[in-house]
């Protein structure tokens, strides 16, 4: 059981390193294609949004609350809200539906 452990660690700690070090190694001069330099310019965005994602729907008492805050969020922030009207705005919608629930 205990030398599991230092096995599970030692793949995970290679893994992680494969990923980071292969592409350095790898990949020397500048990127022409179009479809992967355009591939890797959206990979940071679509990493922040799987891990807030989840975070917005469970950080209230109620996934319903969440969600009416991100829907409300996301309208704020198309129609040209300011981060700090987007967040007030979220934190409205939470109060006020949490109050009713």
């Amino acid at each position: 059981m205990q030398h599991d452990i230092y096995i599970y660690i030692l793949v995970m700690s290679a893994v992680t390193l494969a990923i980071r070090i292969l592409p350095l190694t790898l990949i020397r001069g500048e990127i022409k294609n179009v479809k992967l330099k355009s591939f890797l310019y959206y990979v940071p965005y679509v990493t922040l949004a799987v891990m807030t994602f989840p975070a917005i729907l469970h950080a209230t008492q109620s996934q319903i609350s969440g969600a009416a805050a991100l829907f409300a969020g996301t309208a704020a922030a198309f129609f040209g809200a300011s981060l700090f009207k987007v967040s007030l705005t979220c934190c409205a919608v939470v109060f006020i539906v949490e109050l009713f629930i």
